[in-house]
């Protein structure tokens, strides 16, 4: 728990995910005691910050399968368009912000020299029949604009949700940013030490909120430069739970396979070989829909196969989003296991 409340911890909205990156890659070159890990994947980083890791076949690697795996680095939350003259700072949406849960959050802003607290206020009911309404701005206690360029904060800097976790009933985490982060957890414990039956691409991935444009350009670029043909493209990603389509899922009964959503459908073999897989060893799985998108959808409009891993989330793009552990521990044992038999 504490790794991965950790790497949620870290700030990074679309197209600022250079510090979730750092982490990500300390995160994969040590172990726990800091010390060096051994049989690391071939690490690099595309030009706009998709973070690569290679990993090849155990067998022949130029007659194996091709496979790429991804999670998405970025979380929602705002950039800063303006710096008022009253010290509020004007904000625009990153991602999909649920508008009625921002009043009265606490919010730090990510600047160059560090980061600033600041609050999204709220209108109390005393004052709302004096007709007084409510203004999403940031005020981080500066009284003018002079005030706010004195602390370092500029135009584009970003802002986000300020993290509080809580453990539930000793299995549930409830964190902002678990979308995805989980997911880029999942793919950093599955790529250690593995053994796999394909060559494998992972990568972590940016602007996944605002229109899946990082792994489009992951796809471009490996279909451009390095010519390669995947076999079969996995996105881990999140579950939103629970809507009318799948009141049967539930947190704590296993990962779920995330057979259909609004940007592509999981290719039914590879949901098969998963179901029968997880079966024969032990583990808990969940098949079901959902909304959203997901990164391994791009790849579909090149005949690449997909399936989407997910673990089922409560109070999705919320300050509050909540996974089971036992959920995650399963799914990142169903993806190794997936990855050294497929």
């Amino acid at each position: 728990m504490n790794e991965l409340i950790e790497l949620c911890s870290v700030p990074g909205v679309s197209g600022r995910e250079e510090k979730v990156r750092e982490k990500i890659i300390y995160m994969l070159e040590k172990n726990n005691f800091g010390e060096k890990q051994k049989n690391l994947p071939a690490l690099s980083v595309d030009k706009i910050g998709n973070l690569i890791g290679k990993v090849p076949s155990r067998n022949n690697p130029e007659s194996s399968k091709n496979v790429i795996v991804m999670a998405h680095m970025d979380e929602i939350g705002f950039y800063i368009t303006s710096l008022r003259d009253d010290g509020k700072l004007e904000v625009r949406n990153v991602g999909g912000i649920i508008e009625d849960a921002i009043q009265g959050s606490f919010v730090e802003v990510v600047t160059g020299n560090g980061i600033v607290d600041g609050v999204i206020g709220t209108v109390p009911p005393h004052l709302k029949s004096d007709g007084v309404v409510f203004e999403k701005v940031v005020d981080v206690g500066a009284r003018s604009k002079q005030e706010l360029i004195d602390v370092g904060v500029s135009v584009m800097d970003y802002v986000v949700f300020k993290k509080h976790f809580s453990i539930l009933n000793k299995e549930f985490l409830a964190l902002r940013s678990l979308d995805d982060r989980f997911g880029c957890y999942t793919l950093i414990e599955s790529c250690k030490d593995i053994s796999p039956n394909s060559n494998l691409v992972f990568s972590w991935t940016v602007q996944e909120e605002v229109g899946l444009r990082g792994a489009k350009a992951l796809l471009n670029h490996f279909a451009t430069f390095e010519r390669v043909d995947f076999d079969l493209a996995i996105a881990v990603d999140s579950f939103a739970c629970c809507s009318k389509q799948n009141k049967h899922i539930e947190l704590g009964k296993g990962p779920v396979i995330r057979a259909y959503d609004n940007s592509s459908i999981s290719a039914p073999d590879v949901v098969k070989f998963i179901l029968k897989l997880a079966e024969r060893e032990g583990i808990p799985v969940q098949l079901g829909t959902t909304g959203g998108g997901n990164d391994a959808s791009v790849f579909v409009e090149y005949g690449v196969p997909m399936v989407a891993l997910s673990v089922p989330i409560r109070y999705l793009h919320s300050q509050v989003e909540m996974l089971n552990i036992k959920d995650l521990l399963n799914l990142i044992k169903l993806l190794r296991l997936f990855l050294e038999s497929f």
